[in-house]
């Protein structure tokens, strides 16, 4: 897995990289760790230099201490975190790729850090304060998750942390072998899961802030955007056209359907590496 990949620790962000050309930064989403790119990232890794980290208090990566308003888990600090990190690998401009939560921290480093982001793709997901405002029965009944990590009153990780597996699933036959251990042993570390349910608790508070923020200033997104959706999720079935929706975030916005089930990284490898290459080196 990751074969000719460095291996890293870089300002507290586990973190593999290789390949050669212009840099791209691979963000996954919840609960995967890096390793759900262990298939698309040697496939780009032979135009680009990819860079796929664990995100702050995922997998390996290091788990601040939160605080009354979970600010380190916002997807501002994880956009920062992302940043320094880059920039410490000597990559002051880069694409971004977020795949579900990470594309929440991929739309946040397009806001908050337009002079690193050259390209913006965006994978199975739309703004927060987007998915929020429009949140109603069908949501609820899909997307339950969102609350029940998201609330305090009756923590979630004690829940989760009786049965990881049960609760969590996947496959060595969809993820690999290595990919599956590497998330195994994620979401059997009750600090991570601490900190995956510290995500959701800032998805609901200051991220959504922080788009209705944006969306009174009207600050948009200015890099080129895609849009990426897997046919076998919901996206299309909540939003109808959500490609719309991003049209009213970016000035330069595309997409497209993956024919792929939510995980589209671990699921159709070959066309989502296609889909980023033409992007990309467009």
């Amino acid at each position: 897995m990751f074969e000719d990949f460095a291996e890293d620790k870089v300002k507290g962000l586990y973190v593999r990289h290789g390949g050669d050309g212009p840099a791209v930064l691979l963000l996954h989403g919840h609960p995967r760790t890096h390793a759900t790119w262990h298939r698309v990232a040697p496939l780009l890794a032979e135009d680009f230099t990819v860079i796929c980290p664990d995100l702050t208090g995922y997998g390996r990566s290091e788990k601040p201490q939160s605080t009354p308003d979970h600010e380190p888990y916002s997807k501002r600090a994880m956009a920062r975190d992302c940043v320094g990190m880059m920039r410490a690998l000597g990559h002051d401009r880069f694409a971004v790729a977020g795949h579900d939560r990470g594309c929440y921290v991929a739309q946040r480093m397009a806001l908050d850090h337009p002079s690193a982001v050259t390209k913006l793709v965006v994978m199975d997901g739309i703004p927060i304060g987007e998915a929020l405002a429009r949140a109603d029965a069908r949501f609820a009944a899909a997307w339950w998750h969102w609350f029940f990590l998201g609330q305090t009153g009756k923590p979630a990780e004690e829940i989760i942390n009786r049965d990881p597996d049960a609760w969590y699933g996947g496959t060595p036959e969809r993820m690999g072998e290595e990919g599956y251990e590497d998330y195994r042993r994620a979401i059997h570390d009750p600090a991570v899961v601490h900190a995956m349910c510290e995500d959701y608790r800032a998805g609901l508070g200051l991220d959504r802030e922080a788009d209705d923020a944006d969306r009174r200033a009207g600050r948009r997104i200015g890099c080129p955007t895609l849009f990426l959706w897997s046919a076998g999720d919901d996206m299309e079935e909540l939003y109808g056209d959500p490609l719309a929706i991003w049209a009213d975030w970016a000035d330069d916005v595309r997409g497209r359907r993956i024919d792929s089930g939510h995980h589209m990284a671990e699921e159709a490898p070959q066309e989502l590496a296609a889909a980023l290459r033409d992007f990309l080196g467009g």
